[in-house]
């Protein structure tokens, strides 16, 4: 042990990962403390966070936001910067050690990318990083020595399994999935599912985006996309079962049969924590299962027919290449138009579904050609919802 302090970089600060990070972070006794912190547009949440942890940068990343808000309120040792640059610049500063890398959707990419530029410890909770990136992003993690962990419940689950046995006699991982609150929707009703209905998630506390991730499951697919990627696995290596207790949070199985898997209540400051603690464990702030009380842990296969994002995610975890981006920028832009009452729930994966068939396929792409193929495929969809 060290009592030395670890600088903390909270990326998207003001979502629901980026809150109890800085939970994690004050129940530490001293051990961790905030660097920084940014948020995109929500100003008065990002102040009010920064007054309580006195970080030495706050970051708006929407040049609107950050231009109409009063920062004259924050302590004097703090800077306050405005940009998405900023933000880049401050994921590679020096004085800090890891950085969460909690902001949604492929936004998260260029902050966690100019973090293991620098050689930074990523604590990534910005799954579309791996889908997008993959291959490009787990190199450049091995060639700057940056350590990758997980902060997904699902994807920490599989690494503390996988600390089982070696990575040759790993036979699969299953990935589990609550199934969200259509799990036992027919065709018909999932076609008349409402936007309230959608963000009722039954058993997590998630931002709108990911929530309604959930109720497709598409939220499965990218985390299929992301495991082959963060634990090069081959695609047929991966596997998803619906668990609706939402206490295993995912298994690893062995050649020899066995099958490890990781439980706690549904809470995201336990795979934070272990991210921000690794290797160590410490007194833990989340919530325990308690075994004096009866409970029952159930598991099913997920129905392909109700959930095609599951197929969607196989086929392009096996492809590869710039499908992953397409596929991302594609589902954020559907899951926008779903909230914004313009698409149908039902509508959601069909949209990808049609995007991504008729994108122009690069097997090798670079950084650049991923971010234009996101931006394309976000207007693909529109032209989609368009003509349907």
């Amino acid at each position: 042990m060290t009592d030395r302090v670890t600088s903390v970089a909270v990326l998207g600060s003001t979502g629901s990962i980026g809150r109890s990070t800085l939970e994690v972070i004050a129940a530490s006794g001293g051990r961790l403390r905030v660097a920084a912190l940014s948020a995109h547009r929500n100003t008065r949440v990002l102040l009010e966070q920064a007054a309580r942890t006195r970080p030495r940068w706050v970051v708006v990343t929407d040049p609107e936001a950050g231009a109409g808000a009063d920062f004259s309120a924050l302590a004097p040792d703090t800077e306050a910067l405005v940009g998405p640059e900023a933000l880049v610049d401050v994921a590679g500063r020096p004085e800090i050690d890891v950085v969460v890398s909690a902001i949604v959707g492929s936004a998260g990419l260029q902050g966690t990318w100019a973090a293991l530029e620098a050689g930074k410890t990523v604590a990534l909770a910005n799954k579309e990083t791996l889908v997008v990136g993959g291959p490009l992003v787990t190199k450049l993690a091995r060639e700057r020595n940056a350590p990758l962990l997980p902060v997904d419940s699902e994807h920490s689950a599989v690494f503390q399994a996988l600390q089982s046995g070696r990575r040759e006699e790993v036979r699969r991982v299953v990935l589990t999935a609550s199934g969200g609150p259509f799990r036992n929707h027919t065709p018909e009703q999932l076609a008349e599912v409402s936007v309230e209905e959608a963000l009722a998630h039954p058993t997590w506390n998630m931002g709108p985006k990911i929530t309604v991730d959930s109720a497709t499951m598409m939220n499965k697919a990218l985390e299929m996309i992301e495991a082959r990627w963060l634990f090069e696995l081959d695609p047929e290596q991966i596997s998803v079962v619906i668990h609706a207790q939402s206490i295993v949070h995912s298994m690893v199985e062995f050649r020899d049969g066995s099958v490890v898997a990781q439980l706690s209540p549904p809470d995201m400051k336990l795979p934070i924590q272990y991210a921000l603690s690794y290797p160590a464990r410490w007194e833990g702030v989340a919530e325990r299962l308690d075994f004096s009380r009866a409970m029952e842990l159930t598991f099913e296969p997920p129905d392909p027919e109700r959930f095609p994002a599951l197929r969607l995610g196989q086929e392009v975890a096996r492809a590869g290449g710039t499908a992953g981006s397409v596929l991302n920028g594609a589902n954020e832009a559907a899951v926008a138009a779903f909230l914004d009452g313009k698409l149908r729930f039902s509508q959601i994966v069909p949209a990808c579904q049609q995007v991504l068939a008729n994108h122009d396929f690069d097997p090798h792409p670079s950084l650049d050609r991923l971010l234009k193929l996101d931006r394309w495929a976000r207007q693909e969809v529109l032209r989609w919802i368009a003509s349907s």
